[in-house]
């Protein structure tokens, strides 16, 4: 009872701190959620004011993964749904700007130029119809969200409605281009400059100091020098923010017990077995590969690729080729490893196969074949009893064979008669490809493929080579059960030790492979693991921090474990990793100033004695030249060579391999042209042909933009 009487007595205190422990749990969640605060997590990105909310978008990328198909990423999808609403918002605010619009008369001319020749558009003389066109809008206004047939597919109105919004965009966006290609010239002056930077010469004479007689030991370089060149030079060490981790695999690969006990299963089949039947209570004799009656029962019931009851030539036989083309009928190859499967073949027959055929065919389609033509109303039974119908005709009489092939839809093999010619290795039905080479010149049949049924005769085979029908038991290659928990022991014990130990040493001690890779916040792919999202919202995560680890799984691997080990910002590029670049050009810099300290004034030959240099030459350089003869690509010593007068000598050039002295010798004038207008024609075509791609880069570069989609989206 007295401690009841304590409790109840200190009941406020202990209210007040559970009241505190919850307070402090909920205000610790919003510092680690900041953007609870600072951005909706419903807001994809805000370009100029303009809001991408998440719903939308979502649906957007649904719609648009649906177009592209299997093969494209979601990460993909997601980002050209984001990049064409980034375009739209960027080039409407250019719109607006400029009163740029599109009215209702324009919109009605880029309906029927996108529209008019459509039959549900025009009158009885096939002319557009301005008012079946309203008709036809104003029906899918009124049973939106419904749809109404269009051509050949269907329509509803918010499709119609984002079909005129593109066009009108479409429009604008021209209209903008043309805008700003009209304000795009060249001058006479301009023209003047391109045609003398190609015409005019100089003769020069110079001396060069490489920077390369100067010894780096003899030029100090501190941090601070380093960070200076930096700051003086912040475009070029630009950096978008990434991290880089390592990661090492724990693959769950079979391990060498597991394929020694596949070999095992695969030479066991060739026996007899006896199996106890639930059914009948007794014991059943399961006949093995060696007394088997039914060899393509027996391939597909234990077999993990089905039989192929084909001649196959030595390029479809795999890593065995070589023995499975020089053994017996009746004999056994294996278990050999081929293509990820363990193998165990028997030689079921041997022949000469050709490698080329040349046949005719006519082929009746039916109603969803393969490419079958909008006019094709037969069933499969009815193109099957057409088919059997004229083989029967041709059959008894081979000349019929031309005059039939009106009746076949293959309309580019019927102007050559209904011949084709092809090899082995070219892309045939493999229905069609078996028939023609696997039976003998003049055999005719029908038979089908995806396309319909074809009445083929084989005209001519050539090329004939050994070719060998096997009866291959496969099995794929995989880790067993005992293998994956062994490989997922591992790594549990890796992560354990990784606690305390170093991630390095712990993968060495283990004969496993450290991985670097360095990512941005939006990359998909890692290096060999490929589409690897959760990572890189780990590694980019605000509570991640360097040092720390995880296990990820892995389609087709099993797991890696990551560390993070470097973070870098957006912004300038540390000087810890710049150093490496930045270091040559400092070098350069001082090496520079100290040539420049020792050089004399006078002439060429002198200042050249006294730096143990020699004077070279160069003729006939132009304005437009980057190579410098005997220099190498040193623009910027060319550009100062045409600054100078007929005999004057420059001041010291900085140039990229040294430091230069430059005598103009001779200035080869180049004769002017009474008329410019072709160099400012070309010159005035050629901007405006580049304006239109530089336009949207630096509108995009310009723009105002929240980008939210590591933290929304992906």
């Amino acid at each position: 009872m007295a401690v009841l009487n304590k409790i109840r007595q200190r009941s406020l205190v202990l209210i007040l701190v559970i009241a505190m422990a919850l307070f402090a749990f909920v205000i610790g969640d919003v510092f680690r959620n900041v953007d609870g605060f600072t951005g909706s997590q419903d807001i994809v990105a805000t370009i100029h004011g303009e809001d991408i909310n998440r719903e939308p978008f979502m649906f957007a990328v649904q719609n648009m993964q649906q177009r592209m198909g299997p093969n494209s990423s979601e990460t993909q999808v997601k980002n050209n749904v984001y990049n064409q609403e980034l375009r739209r918002i960027v080039m409407s605010t250019e719109f607006e700007k400029l009163g740029l619009t599109v009215e209702k008369d324009k919109m009605r001319d880029l309906l029927e130029k996108s529209f008019g020749s459509y039959p549900e558009f025009q009158n009885q003389d096939s002319i557009f119809d301005v008012n079946k066109l309203n008709a036809f809008i104003a029906n899918l206004k009124d049973i939106q969200p419904q749809g109404a047939p269009l051509s050949n597919f269907t329509i509803n109105y918010a499709q119609w409605t984002n079909n005129e919004q593109s066009l009108a965009n479409n429009a604008l966006t021209q209209q903008y281009y043309n805008l700003i290609k009209a304000g795009v010239n060249a001058t006479q002056t301009e023209a003047e400059d391109d045609y003398m930077g190609d015409s005019q010469t100089v003769d020069l004479k110079y001396v060069q100091v490489p920077y390369s007689s100067i010894a780096d030991s003899l030029v100090p370089i501190k941090n601070s020098d380093i960070k200076s060149y930096m700051q003086n030079n912040k475009e070029k060490y630009q950096v978008d923010a990434t991290r880089e981790i390592l990661f090492v695999e724990f693959r769950e690969e079979a391990s060498v017990e597991d394929e020694d006990v596949l070999k095992v299963e695969l030479l066991a089949l060739r026996s007899d077995r006896v199996e106890y039947n639930e059914t009948t209570k007794g014991t059943d004799t399961i006949l093995g590969f060696d007394n088997t009656d039914n060899i393509e029962a027996f391939v597909n019931s234990n077999s993990d690729i089905k039989y192929n009851d084909a001649y196959l030539r030595a390029s479809e036989l795999g890593t065995a080729k070589d023995s499975l083309t020089n053994a017996q009928i009746g004999s056994y190859y294996g278990p050999y490893k081929d293509a990820g499967f363990y193998k165990y073949s028997k030689v079921l027959d041997k022949a000469s196969k050709p490698d080329s055929v040349k046949v005719r065919h006519i082929l009746i389609p039916y109603v969803g074949a393969n490419r079958a033509a909008a006019d094709v109303t037969k069933t499969a039974e009815e193109a099957k009893a057409t088919a059997d119908s004229i083989y029967n005709v041709v059959n008894r009489n081979r000349s019929k064979f031309i005059d039939l092939l009106e009746l076949s839809s293959d309309k580019v093999s019927n102007e050559k008669e209904g011949v084709i010619e092809f090899t082995y290795n070219q892309g045939f039905a493999q229905e069609f490809k078996a028939f023609s080479f696997d039976n003998e010149k003049g055999d005719m049949d029908v038979v089908e493929t995806s396309f319909g049924y074809h009445i083929i005769e084989i005209l001519d085979q050539s090329g004939f080579n050994n070719t060998v029908k096997l009866a291959t038991v496969a099995r794929k290659i995989e880790a067993s059960e005992k293998t994956i928990d062994d490989v997922f022991n591992a790594k549990q014990k890796f992560e354990i030790a990784a606690e305390t130990g170093d991630f390095r040493e712990l993968a060495q001690e283990r004969n496993l492979t450290v991985k670097p890779v360095t990512f941005k916040e939006l990359d998909e792919n890692i290096p060999g693991l490929g589409s690897q999202r959760q990572v890189v919202r780990w590694a980019f995560n605000d509570e991640t921090e360097v040092g720390d680890y995880k296990s990820f799984p892995v389609s087709g691997v099993g797991f890696i474990v990551a560390q993070l080990v470097d973070v870098n910002e957006e912004g300038l590029m540390s000087v810890e990793d710049a150093t490496a670049a930045v270091r040559v050009e400092v070098l350069k810099e001082k090496k520079a100033e100290i040539i420049r300290e020792k050089l004399t004034t006078g002439a060429l030959a002198d200042i050249a004695a006294a730096q143990n240099q020699t004077v070279r030459t160069a003729n006939g350089v132009t304005l437009k030249s980057t190579t410098l003869s005997g220099a190498g690509a040193e623009p910027k010593v060319i550009g100062a060579a045409f600054g100078l007068e007929e005999g004057e000598i420059s001041k010291p050039i900085d140039g990229a391999n040294g430091v230069y002295l430059v005598e103009v010798t001779k200035v080869n004038e180049a004769t002017k042209l009474d008329n410019y207008a072709a160099i400012q024609a070309r010159l005035s075509n050629l901007r405006k042909n580049a304006a239109q791609g530089k336009v949207y880069s630096a509108l995009e570069a310009a723009a105002e933009i929240e980008d939210n989609r590591a933290k929304t989206v992906y």
